[in-house]
C-alpha cells in the first residue's frame, strides 16, 4: 500500500520512518517534508494546510492511507475534504480538532462533561481580563491564548502586574496574531506533567505509552514555553492506580463525550495532564501526536504502526491487536537554533549528522531542516526553524539512553546550536 504523510517536522519524520519499516507498505510519500524525511519518503511540494492542493495530490497519488501530522491542517478541516473524496484519513475532522484549536471550546467541553481540569475564565476584552487579574488572590495564574500558537501561547504569571503585561502583549499587541484575540485565565496546578496518547475511532480506545515532555526552554524548567525541548519514556514511576484514574476519569469520559456531541473522531488524542494530589487533571487537549513525544513513541513501538493507523481511519480499531512496546528506555534531546522560541536564526549549515547517527542505538529525526545547493552543485543540510533536530537514543535505563543522546548531540555542529542538558532527570515518585 501507499501512505501519504502530511507535514514537515520531527513528528512527521518519525511517522514516515516507522511507516517505511512496515511490510504492508510499498511507498511513503510526504508533503512538504524536510531534509531527513527525504531519506525515507518521496517528497511532494504541497503545503500541509493547502486543502485544495492536497485533494489534487491525493487524486494524483491515490494513497491507500493519508496520515495528517500537524494541527493546522486538522483545524482547517483538511481531513474532512479528503474523506469527502473517498480517501482514508488518520486525523480528526474540523469539529473534533476544535479540542485543540480553541482553548475556550476545550474548557467548556471539559466542564460540561465534568472531566477534571483547572478552574478557568475566558475573556475577549483585555480590560476585563486585567480587572480579573487585579482581583485574584491565589498566585501564580496561567494565561493561555485561545487559538493555535505552536506551543508558545501559555504563560505562568506570578502577580497581577506580570499578568496584565502578558494580557497586553497577547491581546493588544498581537503577539500570537488571531490566536490571542481571546484568552483563558486559569488556576495553576501543582504536580507532575505527563503526556498520554490514545488512538480512537470514536468507539474503541488504544492507550499508548506514557511520555514526559520538557516544555520550558531552559534547564530546570525555566524560561518561556516552547513546542518541547526533550522527552523520555517510559515514565516508570506512574502507579497502576494513577493509570486507572487517567483511564476512568479522563480518557473514557472524553471519548463518550465526543460521541454525545456527535463528533466522529478518528485519530489520536494527546492529553496533557497534571498529576495532582487529588488525581489527574487535564491541562489541554491536542488532536495529533506531540513533537517530540511522537519520536519517543515510534522508537519504542516494536510492532507495526500501519495496522493501527489504518484501522483508526476505517473505524475498525477493535479488530487489530494491541501495540507491542520495547521495555527499553528512550530519551529525545531537541537541538534548537539560536533565538528559539523567538524567531530563530535560519540557514546555518549542519555538520556531524552522519557521526551522530552512527552512535549506537541513536536515530536523529529532522524537524526544521532543508537541503540547499551551493554554486558547485553540492547539497548540504541547513537549519530552517527553531527546533532543528531531535536526537533520540535507547538504552537499558533512562540514564543510559540519556548518555547516548547527549553523546550524539555533541557531535552535531552549527552556529548558535543549543539544548537543555537535563532531559530525563524529572522522575520523582508519583
Amino acid at each position: 500500500m501507499k501512505v501519504l504523510v502530511v507535514g514537515s517536522g520531527g513528528r512527521e519524520h518519525a511517522l514516515a520512518w516507522k511507516i517505511k519499516s512496515s511490510k504492508l507498505v510499498t511507498e511513503v510519500v510526504c508533503t512538504p517534508g524536510n531534509a531527513g524525511i527525504a531519506e525515507v519518503a518521496r517528497l511532494a511540494k504541497v503545503a500541509a494546510d493547502d486543502g485544495p492542493g492536497l485533494v489534487e495530490l491525493c487524486a494524483l497519488e491515490k494513497p491507500d492511507l493519508v496520515v495528517i501530522g500537524p494541527e493546522d491542517p486538522l483545524c482547517a478541516g483538511v481531513a474532512d475534504l479528503l474523506r469527502a473524496k473517498g480517501f482514508k484519513v488518520f486525523g480528526p475532522g474540523k469539529a473534533g480538532a476544535q479540542l485543540e484549536g480553541s482553548k475556550t471550546f476545550s474548557k467548556d467541553f471539559l466542564e460540561k462533561y465534568r472531566i477534571p481540569t483547572a478552574a478557568a475564565r475566558s475573556f475577549d476584552r483585555s480590560g476585563a481580563a486585567k480587572g480579573y487579574l487585579e482581583g485574584c488572590t491565589n498566585w501564580p495564574q496561567v494565561i493561555k491564548a485561545d487559538g493555535l500558537a505552536s506551543g508558545k501561547g501559555v504563560y505562568v504569571v506570578r502577580d497581577a502586574r506580570e499578568g496584565k503585561s502578558i494580557v497586553d502583549a497577547v491581546m493588544e499587541e498581537g503577539r500570537h496574531g488571531k490566536a490571542g484575540i481571546r484568552i483563558l485565565i486559569e488556576e495553576f496546578l501543582e504536580g507532575d506533567e505527563a503526556s498520554v496518547f490514545v488512538l480512537t475511532d470514536g468507539e474503541t480506545l488504544c492507550i499508548l505509552e506514557v511520555v514526559q515532555d520538557h516544555k520550558q526552554v531552559g534547564d530546570g524548567d525555566v524560561g518561556p514555553n516552547t513546542g518541547g525541548m526533550g522527552v523520555f519514556s517510559p515514565v516508570l514511576d506512574f502507579s497502576k492506580r494513577v493509570h486507572k484514574q487517567i483511564e476512568s476519569h479522563v480518557l473514557l469520559p472524553t471519548v463518550h463525550a465526543l460521541r454525545r456531541e456527535g463528533i466522529d473522531f478518528r485519530g489520536v488524542l494527546f492529553v496533557g495532564l497534571m498529576i495532582t494530589e487529588s488525581g489527574p487533571k487535564v491541562i489541554e487537549y491536542n488532536v495529533r501526536f506531540g513533537d517530540p513525544e511522537c519520536q519517543a513513541l515510534m522508537r519504542r513501538l516494536e510492532s507495526d504502526v500501519v495496522p493501527l493507523l489504518l484501522a483508526t481511519a476505517e473505524g475498525k480499531l477493535s479488530s487489530v491487536e494491541d501495540p507491542v512496546w520495547s521495555p527499553r528506555s528512550v530519551v529525545g534531546v531537541v537541538a534548537a537554533a539560536e533565538g528559539y522560541p523567538e524567531p530563530p536564526r535560519k540557514g546555518d549549515r549542519i555538520r556531524g549528522l552522519e557521526e551522530a547517527s552512527a552512535v549506537d542505538d541513536v536515530v536523529v529525526f529532522h524537524g526544521a531542516t532543508k537541503r540547499v545547493e551551493n554554486p558547485a552543485g553540492e547539497l548540504s543540510t541547513v537549519t530552517n526553524g527553531g527546533r532543528v533536530l531531535c536526537v533520540t537514543a535507547t538504552g537499558g535505563s533512562v540514564d543510559e539512553a540519556r548518555a547516548r543522546a547527549y553523546q550524539a548531540y555533541d557531535l552535531l555542529e552549527w552556529d548558535g546550536k543549543f539544548c537543555r542538558r537535563d532531559i530525563g532527570r524529572r522522575r520523582e515518585a508519583r
